[in-house]
């Protein structure tokens, strides 16, 4: 793996203020740092804070407080992000949960790949413009007769894929892909996570693959970051994540993974773990190499 660092988040906090008496932390003191090449799993519970945090670094929502550094640059201030943004825009690129949503239903298909090459002058020529659309749909397996088509006219695996071409035709460093298939069915989820695989390794893309399933950030991931109520709770390469759990809550969601053995289900132990353990003023510690634990 190469060591160069695409994301630096240090000392993260997502803050949404509510009314005088009340203010939702939404992440609190999360700090990580994600390598070129590497497929980095961000996993938690619903309302921990992992969509919030995709958001966060993609600039959607203002910083409350803390830095994020993309390439060497602070892309959390305002100048800097603003010098920096034909770059950022082109190079870095998220995929939504909900395909559906995130694609405008008025354009068809290939108005929809075609968008952002044309926005940020990829590409110029007509004749060049069809051929990488044409390119692009059948590498995340889409054959040209859906061009015509409109997100309502086709399923969520196949809106999801044309979500995903329209996020690589950019060739951007870090892909940051928020619960792409949470909404799919299990069928569909697996060809998609193939799918993300494959293009990884063609085009060595950055993955940020945010996911509540255990079993799908197991088998994608190099590393693991674990989310509870806004902090990170433990954060290791997934092989020792998931052998060597140190957390209390990490044991307590591993515990909680179906295995398809009926007889195993039945006599497992579930743990679990009472939020009111969290450390207001806890930090990451190292316990391995590379194995950092909230205490």
């Amino acid at each position: 793996m190469n060591s160069e660092t695409i994301i630096d988040v240090r000392n993260l906090k997502q803050h949404f203020y509510i009314n005088k008496n009340f203010t939702i932390k939404a992440v609190d003191d999360v700090s990580f740092q994600v390598n070129k090449g590497e497929i980095f799993g961000l996993v938690g519970e619903t309302g921990s804070g992992k969509s919030t945090i995709a958001r966060t670094i993609m600039g959607i929502y203002p910083i409350t407080s803390g830095e994020v550094y993309f390439k060497g640059n602070m892309i959390s201030d305002k100048n800097i992000y603003n010098q920096n943004k034909k770059d950022i825009q082109k190079n870095m690129q998220i995929i939504f949960q909900d395909s559906a949503a995130a694609l405008n239903p008025r354009m068809t298909v290939e108005k929809i790949i075609a968008e952002p090459l044309q926005v940020n002058h990829i590409i110029n020529s007509k004749e060049e413009l069809q051929k990488k659309i044409d390119d692009l749909m059948s590498v995340v397996g889409l054959d040209r007769s859906y061009k015509s088509k409109y997100p309502g006219e086709i399923s969520g695996g196949q809106r999801q894929r044309i979500a995903i071409a329209r996020s690589i035709g950019m060739k951007p460093d870090l892909i940051i892909a928020d619960e792409p298939i949470a909404s799919l069915d299990v069928s569909i989820q697996a060809q998609i996570v193939t799918l993300f695989q494959r293009l990884q390794k063609e085009y060595g893309f950055t993955f940020i693959f945010i996911a509540h399933d255990l079993s799908i950030i197991r088998f994608i991931s190099d590393r693991v970051g674990v989310m509870f109520h806004g902090k990170l709770m433990e954060l290791a390469p997934t092989k020792e994540l998931f052998n060597k759990p140190v957390h209390p809550y990490t044991q307590a969601l591993l515990s909680a993974v179906p295995v398809p053995d009926p007889v195993y289900e039945r006599n497992k132990k579930i743990f679990t773990y009472d939020e009111e353990n969290i450390k207001s003023d806890g930090k990451m510690v190292e316990v391995s190499p590379g194995h950092f634990v909230y205490s």
